[in-house]
């Protein structure tokens, strides 16, 4: 009798799942963590049913190496054909990354017979410094927009709040009533991985949070509203995709040409900080960054600083 073996691409899938679920039950990572592994390695999975590999275990480091000589040789889907665009070493390095934490995880499961993708290389990745927002800028876009209205003063205090405690878009928009202890001057916000941390508030920022709070949010409250701080017009919380369109259009209003994202705040309150002499680990904690190495992308900020200081008080200089 013929043996059915269209059950075993499943096995690789399912695999893949098994390793998703670990990362979201075991690790804490966040749901775009999950969502990107599981599409790195789903076209990983896709090649190898191209190429009649049905099984991780007939997976060697040669089909590993050939399916990254391929990605980083094939065209980008939605580009001309005449296009010499290709890959980028940023995404080569997550999906080295993706297929080296799926055998970690498969070996230490005892899932398969050996790691193939131990002697995978990491490219050295190019630290892209990330933009941030000059003090002009930022003066322009914090200059409260009048008249007071609901939208006007949610706005300034999420914008005021952003960029006093840098805080990214989701914990922005997931921010409840009881993480603020402003009289103490700090919000507790709870980060990837559900980690809380707390982050200090400037007294700009509680000013128009407790505007906001008075005035602003009471008249956005109906009886379906949750207990988030910042409220859309119909009362609920906002879409990340709302938010990031408000603080765009905010940009607008306020005449900076370039368009402004709520990593950019992010981005500024950090530069800023480092700039005018706090110390990188202090930065790093109230960034949230579970490695010193994630935040050592803004140590530019403080060589350049410490360049500067050194060209105008040594003799030589």
């Amino acid at each position: 009798m013929a043996i059915n073996v269209s059950w075993f691409p499943l096995i690789m899938e399912a695999m893949v799942e098994d390793f998703v679920a670990f990362l979201r039950l075991e690790r804490g990572q966040s749901e775009k963590t999950q969502r990107t592994y599981a599409a790195l390695l789903g076209k990983f999975v896709d090649w190898a049913k191209g190429r009649g590999i049905d099984e991780w275990e007939t997976v060697t480091l040669d089909h590993l190496l050939g399916f990254l000589q391929y990605e980083r040789q094939r065209p980008l889907a939605n580009e001309p054909k005449e296009s010499k665009r290709r890959l980028s070493s940023e995404s080569l390095y997550l999906e080295i990354a993706a297929l080296k934490s799926f055998y970690k995880f498969c070996e230490s499961e005892d899932l398969l017979p050996r790691n193939v993708a131990e002697f995978l290389s990491l490219p050295r990745r190019w630290k892209r410094l990330p933009k941030c927002l000059n003090a002009d800028e930022i003066q322009h876009l914090l200059a409260p927009e009048l008249p007071e209205t609901p939208k006007s003063l949610c706005d300034q205090a999420v914008l005021e709040l952003a960029y006093a405690s840098g805080l990214r878009l989701a914990e922005l928009r997931n921010l409840r009533l009881e993480q603020l202890h402003l009289d103490a001057g700090f919000v507790a916000v709870i980060g990837k991985g559900d980690k809380e941390r707390v982050v200090p508030v400037g007294k700009l920022a509680r000013r128009a949070i407790d505007r906001y709070l008075e005035v602003g949010r009471p008249s956005l409250v109906t009886r379906r509203s949750p207990a988030n701080v910042f409220l859309n017009l119909r009362g609920r919380a906002f879409a990340g995709v709302t938010l990031w369109l408000r603080i765009k259009g905010r940009a607008k209003r306020a005449g900076i040409e370039r368009t402004v994202t709520p990593h950019m705040l992010r981005h500024s309150f950090a530069t800023h900080l480092l700039e005018n002499g706090a110390d990188l680990r202090a930065v790093q904690e109230m960034l949230g960054h579970a490695s010193i190495a994630t935040t050592e992308i803004y140590t530019h900020v403080e060589s350049s600083r410490l360049q500067g200081i050194h060209q105008r008080f040594h003799p030589r200089g």
